[in-house]
């Protein structure tokens, strides 16, 4: 007989990659308060590379809503289990492209700590060309 009975792993494992692709979704969307649901109270979003950390989720609301152009938003991969979540993501904005790495944690099922990194892309070395394929990775 099959066993179709569902962990509270299991449980928190769908709750929180849904609630990161819902996140992504009202990012893409322009939909702060959406956006910002998977917050925990007292959540840090840092950005590494400038050395910020933005801390609370109001703040994190203001300094969204402060932003003179967010661009737009489209997500690459999701990868996670438990309470870590990583996001690839490709920022477009003033016709530029730019990579977009998200770390998620989760603590009592929101997100305590983010970590955005920022890279943009290069083109491709000549010596590489006969491993590499050109394009980018499709979600899976």
């Amino acid at each position: 007989m099959n066993d179709l009975t569902v962990s509270d792993e299991d449980m928190e494992l769908e709750v929180n990659h849904a609630a990161v692709k819902q996140h992504w979704r009202a990012v893409g969307a322009g939909n702060l308060d959406a956006e910002l649901k998977i917050y925990h109270e007292d959540a840090e979003l840092e950005y590494p590379q400038s050395g910020e950390f933005v801390r609370g989720r109001e703040a994190i609301r203001a300094s969204l809503a402060a932003q003179p152009d967010r661009g737009r938003i489209e997500t690459s991969r999701i990868l996670g289990a438990d309470d870590l979540w990583i996001s690839e993501l490709i920022l477009i904005k003033d016709d530029r492209q730019t990579n977009v790495v998200s770390i998620m944690e989760f603590r009592d099922g929101r997100v305590f700590h983010e970590s955005q990194y920022f890279a943009d892309p290069f083109e491709p070395p000549q010596w590489r060309a006969q491993w590499a394929g050109q394009g980018r990775r499709t979600q899976g």
